[in-house]
């Protein structure tokens, strides 16, 4: 499909967005605010007797009901627990997941806040100590639905499809031999650590995250997936080494307040950024039929990026030859 052919979220006319809210039995004022997403599509809709509410249009063919329903359920079980997480509303039959006219969708309510500072000791031990009892519960039991985070999955799936449809033909033999250097070592770190999968938050940046009442809110469970634990953590930390063994520190010195951390896993922190390397790159390339995507990247699927990218890479091949952190 090219940039200019229509894609199914331009149905998503204010009418058409109107109409799914009011679907629920909600009436609508006509206030309708686009919000920052791209995998779906996020608004926030005026109600006529109430507060805004986020709606959330799911998109079509990513993930299937079961999926979807299990991504709630996880928020819900995490909501029973008072840990505060944004979980989507239900209605008068306890349905949380909505169907209409072709699309997935859910309510939430609206929640202020704003991202927590992430260069704050302080609040990454608060944000350890969430973690730590959400991966708690994340451990109790398995998906059995969402996928799970693997070396195929993010690695070698996104490599094979930009290299069979997306890489410059210039740069197609360095990015194949480089891919396949870093994965043979991913694969290997993977099988020396041999990681416990839990369900996790998946994509745990600051950026899914509300810092109100001096405590984090987690938004956005789109991405949870079975994966190490230390797949929620390694994002958190930045700046130099020294810089980043503080930050984790006191990650888990909440954490571990609630869950038991394997020290082990902490080799896998260059083989996840790696991995997400991989992936993101592949992400865009698969939504590039997506008319947002092409407005929002513009800078994506260039030789000026893709060159970029294959120096990344490499930097990323030295990295994960370097000693891992420790604490």
């Amino acid at each position: 499909m090219s940039n200019t052919a229509t894609h199914p979220f331009d149905k998503l006319t204010p009418d058409f967005i109107m109409d799914a809210v009011e679907s629920l039995g909600y009436r609508c004022d006509y206030r309708i605010l686009t919000l920052n997403s791209y995998e779906n599509r996020v608004y926030q809709v005026g109600i006529e007797t109430g507060s805004p509410l986020i709606v959330k249009f799911y998109r079509p063919g990513r993930w299937n009901k079961a999926q979807l329903t299990e991504e709630q359920q996880f928020t819900f079980e995490l909501a029973a627990h008072e840990l505060p997480v944004v979980a989507p509303l239900k209605d008068a039959a306890g349905a949380a997941l909505h169907r209409f006219r072709g699309f997935y969708f859910s309510v939430s309510p609206r929640k202020g806040g704003h991202s927590p500072e992430l260069d704050n000791l302080e609040h990454l031990q608060v944000i350890g100590r969430l973690l730590g009892r959400i991966h708690a519960l994340g451990a109790s039991k398995p998906f059995k639905y969402r996928p799970v985070l693997t070396p195929q999955s993010f690695g070698h799936d996104s490599a094979d499809f930009i290299a069979d449809q997306f890489i410059p033909r210039e740069y197609s033999e360095a990015y194949r031999s480089l891919t396949h250097d870093l994965l043979r070592i991913i694969e290997q770190r993977f099988a020396s650590v041999s990681p416990r999968s839990i369900r996790v938050h998946g994509d745990c940046h600051s950026g899914n995250m509300l810092w109100r009442d001096d405590a984090p809110h987690f938004v956005d469970f789109d991405d949870a997936r079975m994966a190490p634990a230390i797949q929620d953590i390694w994002m958190l930390l930045s700046g130099t080494i020294d810089r980043q063994r503080q930050q984790l520190d006191k990650i888990l010195n909440g954490y571990c307040q609630f869950f038991d951390f394997n020290p082990a896993e902490l080799q896998l922190i260059e083989s996840l950024r790696t991995l997400r390397m991989l992936n993101y790159s592949a992400w865009l390339a698969r939504r590039w039929d997506d008319p947002a995507f092409p407005r929002t990247f513009p800078w994506f699927n260039s030789i000026q990026y893709w060159g970029e990218h294959i120096l990344e890479l490499r930097e990323q091949l030295a990295s994960l030859q370097e000693e891992p952190l420790h604490l």
